[in-house]
Order: C-alpha cells, then sequence, then structure tokens
C-alpha cells in the first residue's frame, strides 16, 4: 500500500475503536457505580418493562402488609376489651352468688345490686370504644344502617370490615374482620337463653346486661340482682368466649395472610433483582477489560498517527 499523508486509514480505525471502548468503560462503571444492570431502556427493553411491573406489584404488597398489620392491631384492641368484659360478667356473677348468701342483710344486698347496675354501665360504655376513630363493635349490621344486629345469627345480621390482602387490592383475596355484636352478645332471652337484638330488650322476657345509666326507665333500666337466674349469667359469659373466639380466628388467617404476602413481596422482589441488578464480579471484570481496551485503542493511535513520519522522511 502506498504511502500518503492526506487520509490516515489506520489512525481512523484506531479511532473508531478508541471510541467504542471507551462507551464500553463508561457503562461498565456507571454499572458499577449505580448497582443496576439496565442504564438506560435500550440495554434491556423488554427486562425493564418487566421489572416495572414487578416494581408495582411489590409496592402494592407492602400496602397490603400493612392494612394487615392495623387489622390485626384492630383485632388486639378489641379482643383486649373483650377479656375485660368477661372480667367484669364473671364479677357478676359472684354479685349473684353474694346476693342470695343467707348472712347478708338487705343493706349489703343493695351494696352488691349498687355495683351490679354500675358494671352494667360500664359494660355500655365499653361497648361504645372506638380504635382510631373507628368503632370496635357494632350495634346494627351497616355502619350508617339502622337494621339491628345479632350476635352468631348469621352474615345477614352481622357487621364486617373487609382486609385486601393481595395485589389486587377489591379484586382479590380478603378476610372479614368481625365488629364484634357485643351489645346483643350482652342482651339475653329468659326463656331459652339465646342472645338476641339489643334493641330488642326490655328488661323482662330481654335483659340486657348493658345500659347507657343508672336512670334509664322501661328497656334501658338496669336490672337488679334479684330479676335474672345464674343460668342467664352462663349464656352471657359463653356468648363473650363465642366472640373472644371469633375474634381469634380472624387474626388467626391474618397472620397465616401476613406471612404469605411477606414471602410473595421477597420472592418479588428478588425476581426484579435478577433482571434489574448488575453482577458486581463479572461487571468488574469486564470493567479490567474495557480498561485495558482502552488504553490499547489510545496507543494503537499514537502509533498511527506517528506513521506519517514515514511519508515525511521520503520528501527529505
Amino acid at each position: 500500500m502506498g504511502l500518503n499523508v492526506s487520509t490516515n486509514m489506520a489512525a481512523a480505525r484506531a479511532n473508531f475503536y478508541l471510541s467504542r471502548n471507551n462507551l464500553a468503560l463508561q457503562k461498565s462503571l456507571t454499572r458499577l457505580a449505580s448497582g443496576s444492570r439496565v442504564i438506560n431502556p435500550a440495554d434491556d427493553a423488554g427486562g425493564l418493562a418487566v421489572a416495572m411491573k414487578l416494581e408495582s406489584s411489590i409496592n402494592r404488597l407492602a400496602g397490603a402488609e400493612k392494612n394487615i398489620q392495623n387489622a390485626m392491631s384492630f383485632l388486639e384492641v378489641q379482643d383486649g376489651i373483650l377479656e375485660t368484659v368477661g372480667q367484669i360478667v364473671d364479677r357478676m356473677s359472684e354479685l349473684k352468688g353474694l346476693y342470695h348468701d343467707v348472712m347478708k342483710n338487705t343493706s349489703d344486698r343493695d351494696s352488691y345490686n349498687n355495683e351490679f347496675k354500675d358494671l352494667q354501665v360500664q359494660l355500655y360504655d365499653m361497648s361504645n370504644e372506638q380504635f382510631n376513630k373507628v368503632s370496635l363493635f357494632a350495634r346494627y349490621t351497616e355502619v350508617d344502617g339502622m337494621v339491628p344486629g345479632k350476635y352468631n345469627a348469621g352474615s345477614q345480621l352481622d357487621n364486617t370490615l373487609n382486609v385486601y390482602i393481595s395485589e389486587d387490592g377489591d379484586a382479590g383475596t380478603k378476610v372479614s374482620v368481625h365488629k364484634s355484636m357485643l351489645l346483643s352478645a350482652l342482651t339475653i332471652k329468659v326463656k331459652d337463653r339465646t342472645p338476641e337484638t339489643y334493641d330488642a330488650g326490655n328488661q323482662g322476657t330481654v335483659v340486657r346486661f348493658a345500659n347507657p345509666s343508672l336512670d334509664g326507665t322501661g328497656a334501658d333500666k338496669p336490672i337488679g340482682l334479684g330479676d335474672i337466674s345464674v343460668g342467664v349469667f352462663t349464656a352471657v359469659i359463653q356468648n363473650i368466649a363465642g366472640l373472644r373466639s371469633q375474634n381469634g380466628a380472624a387474626m388467626s388467617r391474618l397472620r397465616f395472610a401476613a406471612d404469605h404476602v411477606s414471602l410473595q413481596r421477597a420472592n418479588l422482589t428478588a425476581a426484579k433483582s435478577r433482571i434489574m441488578d448488575v453482577d458486581m464480579a463479572g461487571e468488574s471484570t469486564n470493567l479490567a477489560k474495557q480498561t485495558f481496551l482502552v488504553q490499547a485503542a489510545a496507543s494503537m493511535l499514537a502509533q498511527a498517527n506517528a506513521t506519517a513520519d514515514v511519508a515525511l522522511i521520503l520528501l527529505q
């Protein structure tokens, strides 16, 4: 090939490879610095699309996990109150036994009766407890409805809150958390000792163990220890135990749901990592390779530029 000084093809080719190797070196440096394999969509357009969808699913699962945890807190607060309610009813039954002690005079019985009535007001106050301004217990079947709810009478007379436990929100799986029918559980038919709606209480054939005040009249009048039998106390205690069992079943399901969501989120995060995260060992090797090639290309470009000196020697 003849010598010329107008066009240096060796230098042009060396410059091309130097530019390409330098671009690869910069990309390798960026990947190692960011920890991400995909720097721009051109690196892996399909993988980036999949990773974005996985990221969205991961974020929704994180929200579902928080909802589950909040629902468990709701149930824990509710169960704490139900436990206290059970203790109050136990005390009421103890007062019933003391009331019929032959050693007690009329004044003693009045004292027991006064405590019994005060505890009825306490039970009513506890039935109005809230969790972050959300009622823990229900009197009606709907939040704003006027249909009286009834304990242990099926879903039509129940009141529940839905907790969505999947990334699909209201289109996915849900767990129904009961707003316990505490007032109904404390309202008993004297005849067969079964629960009744609180609104049906009349303190005669249907007695209420929870009352708004000591000064109520009619259905709201506190009952006395001499007005009811021990069997009614047993029925109330059984109802409270049933409410706590209902609460525990929902809590157990939520715990399994929380474990499932947490594991699913971890697996999706791993799947996204396989697409987006850089292999540090492999990329470090690539960095060493590209660094060497850049240095080699720069050296060869310098050598190619020096070949024009041969043509100049001939002109001397």
